[in-house]
């Protein structure tokens, strides 16, 4: 037999044997632990272990901030993020399958579902558009990042995490996908190790990244996404600064309640709209103003709170049920509902629905089933089913048909003949000739009425002879048939006064109709759509039946439409009592006595019969009742006298307390008055035994007693202040100030939830506004069409509330930096739209740069560094985020997007930006230090503005500005240092002030059709590009050659009798110009043969020479380039032994101090 390898014992790591194993070894471990055995073995390992753990303690540790999220809290907003084709879909589809077990077709709009016991998630899926990735970062927990690895990170992907950078970095996971086409391993490891490297460098170090491995059915792997799933329940998220200071609301639907009349008459007119969602952020106050990005600011018209549609489970389960896991998903037609801008459509496959509306997957799963239920119906449920094959309404079918009168005419068709327009009917006559016959539409009308009138006088015959067979098997009011009726019209309601009178009469066992709604009702009485009953004397016919009982109805009618007079009847009617009042009895002709003779019969004509309803005591609700028992104690005079004083009349030191005790009433001594106080109180409390009832019902109450309630209740606050400030609590644990702080917070926290937890829900909400958690509707009026019209569920709908001060605007500055991958830098004066708190806007900034006593305007943002900005905008608290970017349009330049980030810096309504202005000017006259100087100013006046300004010539020459010249105007006088040249240019630094341009327009991207189509103001580039245009040019600014004369100096004029005086080498030695030329110079000089010999033959060697030296210093220079390449090796070598010497002596060094430090 073979042997069999025996397996491995496996020890076990959970159980009561364990456990108990566990204690019995600590247990042992601390009776025989050795307290220096094992602690550390030097003080400098020890300070430095310790150093550590409180550096690793001091980096968890953040600013504390009040976590305002309530105890059920709003759903968790998770956004799937990615360029096209990363598998965002795909993923939601397999989260929510994985959380409630549904199927999603098509992903329009949140997706709300119950993920654990005390958790919702709201899946969202963000376009790649910018609109909606700035919309998404501003209200996103969680985003997932979605990357296609098999392409690399695209440009999507950072332009998004540069924008949730500048509004609040939430958490942010990525998802790595389509890893199954990679076909090596080692490909597939070594791209997985350079994306994460690279998603760590944008994020932080050891961000969570997640691998999805490939799609089965559809979706991906559930093992996957199954741990993906855990980490998204088991996340924290931290408060971000914005979001919990305002109010927010994803729309996941919306409706509009605008009235149809008026939408008829005017379709284009503003809409009232209802937004529903889920309440998230700080509390919602009610007529708040909101802003909606993409669509403007509004004012919210009504709040009213709804029924949560995706609530948690009401008990504490260990886990969740199949009916707790709900999904709410109104855009995304999740179980056959789905909700469209205002109407909802239900789908309910199955009971009405044929085969052929199935969908292909489901009828492979279920195609038995189907079939079964289908043979199974009745004649009525095929009938509706097969009306789903039916192309058109039966309208547009007759409308369509064609009636053909003689075999060679042409068909006329029912549109025709209704239009009334003139038609051709092509007709053969009998020599075969074609014949146009003009068909008119009113050609048969008289004819059918001729008809009609003919039809109706047989019915009427017959309906007279039939009267009296009819009246008897024809019950209630009125004929079934023939007559509109309405059985839920509001008008059939009896009205006051009037008796609803049933006749029981036999009826046959059996009714017959032709449909369903013909078959009444036998204890209803059917209603006219005028309000009237039916009649009830059928024994008229046709044309008379309409004259029968005609005072009771004309009576009945008007009494209807008769309002009651209540105060005439209570202040003119003085005969009548207020219980006649209340019963009704009384008379409506008694209102007015002045009535003549024909009202008073038209009264009697009309005169309402009214039941005589019993009389009760009906007790006046408008005033307290008062019980004459309890005024019985304002006949006592110590009653009296302890109300005395605090009327006008009494004593105003008695009623305050004493004067002395008011004056001095910072200064009590409260140590002292404690035992006397505490008796008064007793000795109080026994006198006024009595009183007890009157005090608790707030009708009395006594100053002492008032006065003593407040000295010990600041006797109380100052012996807490003392004890917070100066006791010890030993007992308890010592708390640092971080902990301190969050207990401060929390301690807060608890007080606000204690004030308003027994407050009526209507007064909480108007004092505290609507708690975040909440399921709310919001009524907006006065939205535009276009919102209404071109809504489109796949894009954000967000509602963010506005604080008092972001409902202004001004000018805002704030300090801007150029992205480092925008490929050019930014011009002022060049449109921005700015992403700002809720608000997308375009503006037109101004940048500048303050050197330390201005702020200097910049034509161009600088590179890699900080500038301010200064722009007109909502303002916004410092500190705030923002990014820009110079257009939302889907444009397929191969760039990115975001142009710039920064923080708002200051809000004021006044800019100050100054840039630089030279003045320049040249010297009329020039008098040693003064000069006069013109072409700087062209009158007096401004001369005078600028009166003791600094002026500098090009030569370095300072000087100031003095006064005005009379004569030529503009000239002026000024000083310099040194006497100026007449060439010299003398220039004035001046700076001028720059205003910013009072430019504000939101981007409305969700009232267009297209939203990724928004233009704004365009750039002058794009202008002139779009116009084929060239840019201006300024004569002033086109460079043009400098031409410079050249200057002719005057030569040096030295006295003759200081050149006496001058020593020989500094006496001028410049020659005189000879009058008459010399001899030599006359002649010419000509060389003898002998001497040209000699002349070549020098200039021969002297050429030998030259080509020697040349040749010899390049041979020169290699030798020495080659020595220094030699001596570089051999100093390289040289250095890498030292380092090595060095390395070993120290290292021996550190050796030998360990051992003797130990």
């Amino acid at each position: 037999m073979e042997e069999r390898t025996q397996k491995a014992h496996i020890k076990k790591k959970a159980g009561k044997k364990v456990e108990r194993k566990k204690e019995n070894k600590f247990s042992n471990a601390k009776k025989s632990s050795n307290p220096k055995a094992f602690t550390f073995q030097s003080s400098g390992r020890a300070e430095k272990t310790i150093r550590r753990n409180n550096d690793l303690g001091e980096k968890k540790l953040h600013v504390p901030q009040v976590d305002r999220t309530p105890l059920e809290a709003p759903p968790v907003v998770i956004a799937v993020v990615g360029p096209p084709g990363s598998g965002k879909s795909t993923l939601i589809r397999s989260l929510v399958k994985r959380y409630t077990k549904h199927n999603l077709n098509d992903i329009k709009g949140p997706i709300t579902v119950v993920s654990g016991k005390k958790r919702r998630l709201t899946f969202m899926e963000c376009n790649n558009d910018m609109n909606s990735m700035i919309d998404i970062a501003k209200v996103a927990d969680l985003v997932l990042l979605m990357i296609d690895a098999s392409f690399g990170f695209e440009m999507e992907t950072f332009e998004f995490l540069n924008i949730l950078q500048s509004h609040g970095f939430p958490k942010v996971m990525g998802v790595l996908t389509h890893l199954d086409k990679f076909r090596n391993n080692k490909t597939l490891r070594t791209t997985k190790k350079r994306l994460k490297n690279r998603f760590w460098t944008e994020i932080y170090q050891g961000a969570k990244l997640f691998y999805l491995s490939g799609i089965i059915n559809g979706k991906y792997p559930n093992m996957e996404i199954q741990n993906l799933s855990r980490f998204i329940s088991v996340m924290k998220f931290r408060p971000l600064v914005w979001r919990n200071t305002h109010p927010y609301v994803v729309a996941d639907r919306i409706e509009d309640l605008t009235d149809p009349e008026l939408l008829h008459r005017k379709p284009k007119c503003d809409r009232t709209v209802t937004l529903y969602g889920y309440l998230r952020g700080t509390n919602l106050k009610p007529n708040m103003r909101i802003h909606i990005p993409g669509a403007g600011d509004h004012t919210l018209s009504d709040v009213s709170i709804l029924p949560d549609p995706c609530p948690l489970p009401d008990k504490e389960r260990k886990r969740l049920d199949e009916k707790n896991k709900l999904i709410y998903a109104p855009m995304s037609d999740v179980g056959g509902v789905m909700y469209d801008k205002d109407a909802v459509y239900i789908n309910v496959p199955g009971n009405f629905t044929k085969k052929s509306a199935y969908a292909p997957a489901e009828l492979q799963e279920n195609g038995e089933e189907v079939e079964e239920m289908i043979n199974q119906t009745g004649t009525g449920e095929k009938l509706v089913m097969n009306l789903q094959d039916a192309q058109d309404t039966l309208a547009s079918q007759l409308e369509d048909s064609e009636l053909r009168i003689f075999s060679g005419s042409a068909p006329v068709r029912a549109a025709d003949v209704k239009n009334g327009h003139i038609t051709e009917s092509l007709e053969e006559d009998e020599n075969g000739r074609q014949r146009r016959r003009a068909v008119f539409g009113d050609d048969n009308d008289d004819e059918d009425e001729d008809m009609d009138d003919d039809e109706d006088d047989d019915e009427d015959d017959e309906m007279m002879e039939d009267g009296e067979d009819e009246s008897d098997d024809d019950q209630d009011n009125g004929p079934r048939r023939g007559k509109a009726l309405s059985k839920f019209d509001t008008r059939n309601i009896p009205k006051k006064g009037e008796k609803d009178e049933i006749k029981d009469n036999d009826e046959p066992d059996y009714e017959f109709a032709e449909s369903d709604s013909d078959l009444g009702d036998d204890d209803e009485d059917m209603v006219n759509i005028d309000g009237r009953q039916g009649d009830d004397d059928e024994e008229l016919a046709g044309e008379l039946r309409w004259k029968a009982n005609l005072k009771e109805k004309a009576s009945t009618m008007f009494s209807n439409s008769r309002r009651t007079n209540l105060m005439s009847l209570i202040y003119n009617s003085l005969d009548l009592s207020p219980e006649a009042i209340v019963s009704g009895d009384y008379d409506d002709d008694d209102e007015n006595e002045e009535h003549t003779v024909e009202d008073e019969e038209e009264e009697e004509f009309f005169k309402l019969n009214r039941e005589a309803a019993p009389v009760t005591d009906i007790i006046d609700s408008t005033r307290d009742p008062i019980d004459f028992g309890e005024l019985e104690e304002w006949d006592e005079e110590d009653t009296l006298d302890s109300i005395r004083n605090r009327f006008i009349t009494g004593d105003l030191d008695a009623a305050q307390g004493g004067g002395e005790e008011e004056v001095f009433g910072d200064f009590e001594d409260l140590e002292g008055e404690g035992g006397e106080e505490e008796e008064v109180g007793d000795e109080a409390d026994e006198e006024g035994g009595k009183k007890s009832k009157r005090d608790k019902e707030g009708m009395i109450v006594d100053p002492a007693r008032v006065e003593r309630e407040r000295i010990a209740k600041r006797k109380a606050e100052l012996s807490k202040k003392f004890a917070e400030e100066y006791d010890d609590d030993e007992d308890g644990p010592k708390m640092d100030f971080y902990e301190q702080k969050k207990a401060e917070i929390e301690k807060q926290l608890e007080t606000n939830r204690s004030e308003f937890e027994n407050d009526d829900p209507h007064l909480r909400a108007l004092v505290e506004g609507y708690r975040p958690g909440s399921y709310v509707r919001l009524l907006i009026k006065n939205m535009p069409c276009e919102f209404v019209e071109n809504f489109d569920p796949k894009y954000p709908v967000l509602v963010g509330g506005l604080l008092t001060t972001e409902d202004q605007f001004g000018w805002v500055q704030v300090r801007i930096k150029r992205h480092r991958w925008h490929p050019k830098i930014l011009k002022t004066n060049d449109p921005l739209i700015f992403s700002m708190g809720w608000r997308r806007f375009q503006s037109i900034p101004i940048y500048s740069l303050n050197d330390g006593t201005r702020n200097r305007m910049l034509k161009y943002t600088p590179e890699h560094m900080h500038c301010l900005a200064t722009f007109y905008g909502p303002v916004q608290t410092p500190n705030t985020g923002f990014c820009a970017v110079q257009t939302v349009t889907d444009n397929k330049a191969a760039t990115f997007r975001i142009s710039a980030t920064g923080v708002v810096v200051d809000i004021s309504q006044s800019s100050e930006i100054v840039k630089k202005l030279k003045l320049t000017g040249t010297p009329v006259k020039v008098y040693k230090n003064t000069a006069f100087i013109k072409d700087m100013f062209t009158s007096s006046l401004e001369v005078a503005k600028f009166e003791g300004a600094n002026i500098r010539t090009v030569s370095g020459i300072r000087g100031q500005v003095k006064k005005a010249l009379p004569k030529p105007e503009g000239q002026f006088r000024a000083t310099f240092e040194d006497k100026v040249l007449m060439s010299d240019i003398v220039f004035l630094r001046a700076w001028y002030p720059v205003k910013p341009r009072k430019f504000y327009n939101p981007v409305t991207s969700l009232l267009l059709s297209s939203k990724s189509n928004w233009q704004g103001m365009r750039l002058t580039g794009q202008v002139r590009k779009d116009l084929e245009l060239h840019a201006p040019q300024n004569k002033d600014s086109i460079y043009k050659p400098i031409e410079r004369k050249e200057r002719r100096f005057n030569t040096l004029k030295v006295p003759k009798a200081l050149q006496a005086d001058l020593p020989f080498a500094n006496k001028p030695k410049v020659p005189t110009k000879a009058k008459k030329r010399s001899y030599l110079s006359k002649r010419a000089v000509v060389l003898e043969p002998e001497e040209k010999k000699i002349v070549t033959l020098m200039q021969q060697l002297n050429t030998l020479r030259n080509e020697k030296n040349r040749k010899r210093k390049i041979k020169d220079t290699e030798r020495r380039e080659n020595l220094e390449k030699k001596r570089a090796k051999i100093d390289a070598v040289t250095q890498q032994k030292t380092k090595e010497r060095r390395k070993d002596y120290f290292k021996k060094e550190q050796q030998k101090s360990s051992k003797s430090s130990a």
